[in-house]
């Protein structure tokens, strides 16, 4: 009862997830305006990374929190920055790929992988249930690739779904290691770190010239809105949803946030011209539909 009293009125968190979600889209949206007129990749995650780190950082100085970790944890926490810097480049190359909407389907199945690798691993018991909702899942994406299409896939669609899942692998293993590995470290300090990491990769790779125009600078304003866009939708939302996460039950709540690629494919059609087959749709809704009743289920 007492914790209960800590939490937002329900349609209060709805709302706030829903926002979030929306703007994690928007996020996306704007990366993709960005590449398409000129952007790096590696410029615009430094640039999305800086301004996080900067909001992550205003809130480590106004609580005062110890930035100090365990000398036991510093390599995970040196893994991490390690493998977001790598999540991020491959989510943003799918999206350059395949349309946004897909690319975000594609990387919202890493519960799916989590779970099972919680099964293989022996920290959580096979259910029955749970393994219906993922065969279901799998079915839906089916659908969403067009994998039933008797038209070839190009070389770029056939990459861009590899990127798309490799980038959900990377996630699930980032979500792995933060509640096996350094649940002890505050979030805040723990983010901070990783985007310092995140950014300290991407600066050495665009340095170094392993990462062709990865630093490019856009090419027009509509560049420049995008990149700016960027940053912004992802930097609220990320510190929008770390300040509020004590209040908004994430237990019961969190299965919201995937109407992320809900919300990008309306904002795919309206800004870029971007749709999916009817087939397509309604694997979209039992991808998202599965990733939700795993989420409710999962306690």
């Amino acid at each position: 009862m007492n914790i209960q009293s800590n939490y937002l009125s329900r349609p209060v968190i709805i709302s706030i997830i829903l926002l979030c979600s929306i703007l994690f889209a928007s996020n996306h949206i704007a990366a993709r305006i960005a590449f398409d007129n000129g952007t790096g990749i590696l410029l615009a995650i430094i640039t999305r990374g800086i301004f996080a780190l900067i909001l992550m950082a205003s809130i480590i100085i106004i609580k005062k929190v110890s930035i100090r970790i365990p000398r036991s944890l510093i390599k995970w926490q040196v893994l991490l920055g390690l493998l977001i810097a790598i999540q991020s480049v491959c989510l943003y190359s799918a999206i350059q790929l395949i349309p946004v909407a897909m690319a975000l389907l594609l990387v919202n199945t890493w519960p799916m992988m989590f779970i099972l690798v919680s099964w293989a691993t022996g920290k959580r018991q096979p259910n029955l249930a749970i393994f219906i909702v993922l065969t279901i899942i799998l079915i839906g994406l089916f659908f969403v690739l067009d994998l039933g299409s008797s038209v070839k896939m190009s070389a770029d669609w056939l990459i861009g779904i590899s990127l798309g899942l490799f980038s959900a692998m990377i996630l699930m293993l980032v979500m792995w290691i933060i509640e096996h590995n350094v649940p002890s470290i505050p979030g805040a300090v723990r983010s901070s770190y990783t985007m310092i990491g995140m950014i300290a990769c991407m600066c050495i790779v665009g340095g170094f010239g392993f990462f062709p125009d990865g630093l490019s600078m856009p090419d027009n304003s509509k560049g420049w809105y995008g990149l700016l866009g960027l940053s912004i939708f992802y930097g609220i939302a990320f510190t929008l949803l770390f300040v509020l996460a004590a209040k908004l039950d994430m237990g019961r709540n969190s299965p919201i946030l995937n109407f992320e690629p809900v919300a990008s494919l309306f904002l795919g059609y309206i800004f870029l011209g971007q749709f999916l087959t009817a087939p397509q749709l309604i694997g979209g809704a039992i991808v998202v539909s599965g990733i939700v009743a795993i989420g409710v289920m999962k306690k």
